[in-house]
């Protein structure tokens, strides 16, 4: 183990640069949420401003390392082999998770995730030690359970207030300001800005600065005397400051987000920073002390680790770096950016997620209540309060999800509430506070319609329920991960990070697969010139063709092949798949009539094709799911399985449909349409074969010449492979059509 032991080392820091990347991508939403939503500035503007906050935030950090070294275990009672398989057991565990959030798109909490790796490894080696006798001390003893309890109950307070207050704050605002805010700006806005700058102001000295080399105890201490006229100051010069600004014709609200996208950015830099290299920096340290010692690792106590240490300056800023290098490229933090900004935005359009049983309850109780509350209202006053949600007068930015008025209250909200659970020593997550607050804040702003409610509140509920999975899994992942070092040894660790890196590697190939999807939607909407935006909204429609006929392919092969092989498991999996892919349909198609609703007539004349091609993609999804819910029951009821002597006739049905398949494929994404008779004529030909096999199937059946059940079966899954061949004929005349 101790020759092993350098090469673990690198492997830890290898993966701690890596975790920055997934962590920064999935924490870019905390800071850069409000500026993107209200398009302050260009996507560009505000990554670089939240990099000057990183870089700001990297200095001030004191790098201190409690949590990694003695946080959540008690490092007296363990060797150095069991301290480094915690360690690399959470390095392991925290990438592939951070990795997986990133790809579904779901924010999660790094600090959540940090803590209950480091507890689930910890439990499972003190198991193991408390097994062997080795140790007289009790579980509670060699694990810290109070920081865990400290955690779970920060999840709930964090989603609870942070929500409530969202709410409220949003409400009251609203009320002041109205949609059309422009018109009540000219005397307010002074005093707005000055409380949101002043609040921002507050949270930087808390939150952000607090554990800078420059804050003394004496400096500390005189802030904490003095707060009250720090604040006060604050307030009187900003307020002053920014009215001066309005009337020099200053967009003083997007100035306002923009210092509030630098605040939340240092302050993530400055005190989340420990959560990525925290743990290298402690199994640096073991090495140095398993190399110092020259005791065997395996009867070297680890008490060092009780010793406060910083992290040196330079590991700080080398951190800091590949932190703004990944804000700065990363393609993930624009999808887990886009999550929020979906669940959040005024308008409505493209949903991300689908509608579930609880969300729909929800909605209909909500609506209820409404409906009541507003029946005991006077009539005066909920014709101003509807005068005032008015959203006909919204002022809103090209393409922006929300107004600067929810955007405002958004950042400088969540940087209040980080602030005061800070200085109250209450563990609210920054993740669970921007976002629940911003959730609120929709809510209250009527973002959420009865057209698009119970597709926010089900995406709302998935990513909170992402929240106490992460504790969960990160728990059992590195229980199982630590069990499996302590026993398989260096073997077991070698074998673990080549699963990690595959997994990553796997993760990343599927999201760059619909990347150029994406990006095509966004140049879309963001081009003025309808040129660019009709070659845009042709390549996305090719993109997105290509993507449905590939899924329809291997759907179709895996319910086939499982219901020949009698596969329950393939089956059940194709099912889900079916259900997979009308979703993923539906919002390809809602992506394309919003382009198609920044063309004139003139640029888009051929919305009846456009609708037909999805139309007969729809009935393919159909077909599939008319195949594979008899086949799965057939299989799971273990009736009598396809005689083998149809097995070539099966590979001839395939054959059919994947011939139609590939050439509506190949000559859609070729855009090669000069062709399309003779290919439309060679699809129906196969089209005439698979009914002959079906007239022959029917003559088996009415001559009794086989189970009648199984019979039936198979004559559904010819007729509806007919179907599939049928409509990829219509596919391929729509598109043609489409694109002349």
């Amino acid at each position: 183990m101790e020759t092993f032991l350098p090469i673990v080392i690198v492997f830890i820091f290898v993966l701690a640069i890596l975790g920055i990347v997934a962590g920064v991508s999935n924490d870019a939403t905390n800071f850069m949420s409000a500026a993107v939503g209200t398009k302050s500035a260009s996507y560009r503007a505000v990554t670089i401003i939240a990099s000057f906050g990183i870089i700001f935030g990297s200095l001030m950090s004191n790098g201190m390392m409690e949590i990694a070294r003695n946080g959540v275990f008690s490092p007296q009672y363990f060797f150095a082999n069991e301290i480094i398989y915690i360690y690399l057991a959470v390095m392991i565990a925290n990438l592939i998770l951070l990795d997986v959030f990133n790809s579904l798109g779901l924010p999660t909490s790094t600090s959540v995730s940090l803590v209950f790796e480091l507890l689930g490894a910890t439990v499972a080696i003190a198991m193991i030690k408390m097994h062997s006798g080795a140790l007289d001390v009790g579980l509670g003893e060699l694990i810290n359970t109070d920081k865990a309890l400290t955690m779970i109950v920060g999840i709930f307070l964090s989603v609870a207030i942070a929500f409530i207050f969202g709410m409220i704050v949003q409400y009251i605002t609203r009320l002041i300001f109205s949609f059309n805010f422009e018109k009540n700006l000219k005397w307010k806005i002074g005093i707005f800005s000055g409380i949101a700058t002043t609040a921002l102001i507050y949270f930087m000295l808390i939150k952000g600065m607090k554990g800078a080399a420059f804050m003394t105890a004496d400096i500390k201490s005189w802030i904490d005397t003095h707060t009250l006229q720090l604040l006060g100051a604050s307030f009187v010069f900003f307020t002053i400051l920014m009215q001066i600004l309005f009337f020099l014709k200053v967009n003083v609200l997007k100035l306002v987000v923009l210092i509030g996208t630098f605040a939340l950015a240092m302050a993530f830099a400055g005190n989340d920073l420990v959560n990525f290299i925290g743990v290298p920096l402690a199994g640096l340290d073991t090495y140095i002390d398993v190399k110092n010692s020259g005791v065997p690792m395996d009867a070297l106590s680890m008490n060092s680790l009780n010793t406060m240490s910083a992290a040196n300056t330079v590991y700080i800023i080398l951190a800091g770096f590949v932190m703004v290098v990944t804000l700065l490229t990363s393609k993930k933090a624009k999808i887990v950016l886009q999550t929020s900004l979906d669940l959040s935005k005024q308008n409505g359009g493209n949903e991300s997620f689908g509608s579930s049983a609880i969300a729909r309850a929800l909605v209909r109780f909500s609506n209820n209540m409404v409906n009541a509350i507003d029946s005991i209202l006077p009539a005066k006053v909920k014709v101003w309060i509807e005068k005032r949600f008015d959203n006909r007068e919204m002022i809103l930015e090209e393409n922006a999800a929300f107004d600067l008025i929810r955007g405002s209250v958004s950042i400088v909200l969540a940087s209040m509430l980080i602030a005061l659970g800070t200085s109250l020593k209450l563990p609210l997550s920054t993740t669970y506070v921007t976002f629940m607050v911003t959730m609120g804040a929709s809510l209250s702003d009527r973002a959420w319609s009865r057209e698009s409610a119970v597709y926010r509140v089900t995406g709302m509920f998935s990513v909170i329920g992402g929240w106490f999975i992460t504790a969960i899994v990160a728990f059992l992942i590195c229980f199982l991960i630590a069990l499996l070092f302590y026993y398989g040894g260096v073997l077991a660790m070698i074998a673990m990070i080549a699963l990690a890196v595959f997994i990553i590697i796997k993760n990343r190939a599927k999201t760059n697969k619909n990347e150029d999807n994406d990006e095509l939607f966004e140049k879309a909407l963001s081009a003025n010139e309808k040129e660019v935006i009709y070659e845009s909204f042709v390549q996305h429609n090719k993109e997105s063709m290509n993507r449905m006929l590939n899924i329809i392919k291997d759907v179709y092969t895996n319910i086939v092949d499982a219901f020949v092989k009698e596969d329950i498991k393939t089956l059940k999996k194709a099912s889900n798949d079916c259900r997979d892919a009308k979703q993923i349909m539906k919002q390809l198609k809602r992506k394309e009539i919003m382009i198609m609703r920044r063309l004139d007539d003139k640029m888009m004349n051929k919305n009846t094709w456009f609708h037909i091609s999805y139309n007969c993609i729809e009935q393919m999804l159909y077909s599939l799911r008319r195949i594979c819910d008899p086949c799965k029951e057939y299989v799971d009821n273990s009736f009598t399985p396809l005689d083998k002597k149809y097995l070539p006739e099966v590979e001839s049905l395939k054959e059919k449909v994947f011939w139609a398949i590939d050439a509506t494929d190949i000559t859609i994404y070729s855009s090669e349409y000069k062709d399309v008779d003779a290919i439309m004529e060679r699809i129906r030909l196969r089209e005439e074969d698979v009914t002959a096999m079906t007239h022959e199937q029917m003559n088996r059946i009415q001559n009794n010449k086989e189970n009648i059940d199984l019979g039936l079966l198979y004559l559904n899954i010819i007729q509806e492979s007919s179907t599939i061949i049928t409509e990829m004929r219509h596919v391929l005349r729509s598109e043609a059509k489409l694109n002349e």
